[in-house]
């Protein structure tokens, strides 16, 4: 699923919090935000393997959850919130479509790499592919509510995602017939790092 989405569903997780614990929110916001984003730093180095790890994240997830309701306080509740957002990024990316540069014609059987059984799990296409009309309305399903709840600075982030999220969906499939041709002129020293998807022709 596209990366807005992940970001949105990482806040959906804390924003709880915003209403029954306001002090620990900001925390535990940021932490929700960064774990639903971090995953997808490995775009250009081993996309969805590098820092996807769709077991070992729900692993740390649990003491760091334990801890935070133990040791109550704004470190605690970011780290849990941070490894909840980075566990659900990898499982929602098995529920979508395969890593492919073209992942509506289903020719991808790679979802997220999992470390643990070391084997590449199959994407089960719940919500199509990053980008499609239906991951759109995932995001705009949680997207909106939180745009309700929160405010300041979060609200200003949930807007963005959204923004963000209506225009790669409208270009989704534009974006895939040019990342050929725009990363077929990346000078060497960079190419090692453009994925394999995009020479595609």
């Amino acid at each position: 699923m596209m990366l807005p989405t992940h970001a949105l569903v990482g806040l959906a997780l804390a924003a709880p919090l915003a209403v029954y614990a306001p002090e620990l929110a900001p925390a535990a916001l940021l932490g929700g935000l960064l774990g639903g984003i971090f995953p997808d730093l490995d775009l250009y180095s081993g996309h969805r393997k590098t820092l996807h790890y769709p077991t070992l994240y729900p692993i740390a997830a649990v003491p760091a959850a334990l801890a935070a309701f133990v040791w109550t306080g704004p470190i605690s509740v970011a780290v849990a919130l941070f490894l909840l957002g980075a566990a659900l990024h990898c499982r929602m990316d098995v529920y979508g479509g395969g890593l492919e540069l073209r992942p509506w014609e289903g020719t991808s059987e790679r979802a997220v790499y999992d470390h643990t059984r070391k084997e590449w799990l199959a994407p089960r296409r719940a919500v199509a592919y990053d980008g499609s009309p239906g991951d759109l309305a995932l995001s705009a399903a949680v997207g909106v509510p939180l745009f309700v709840v929160l405010d300041g600075t979060f609200a200003w982030a949930v807007a963005a995602a959204l923004g963000v999220a209506a225009a790669y969906v409208t270009l989704r499939r534009r974006l895939a017939d040019l990342a050929p041709r725009v990363f077929r002129y990346v000078p060497e020293p960079f190419a090692a790092y453009v994925p394999e998807r995009y020479a595609v022709k």
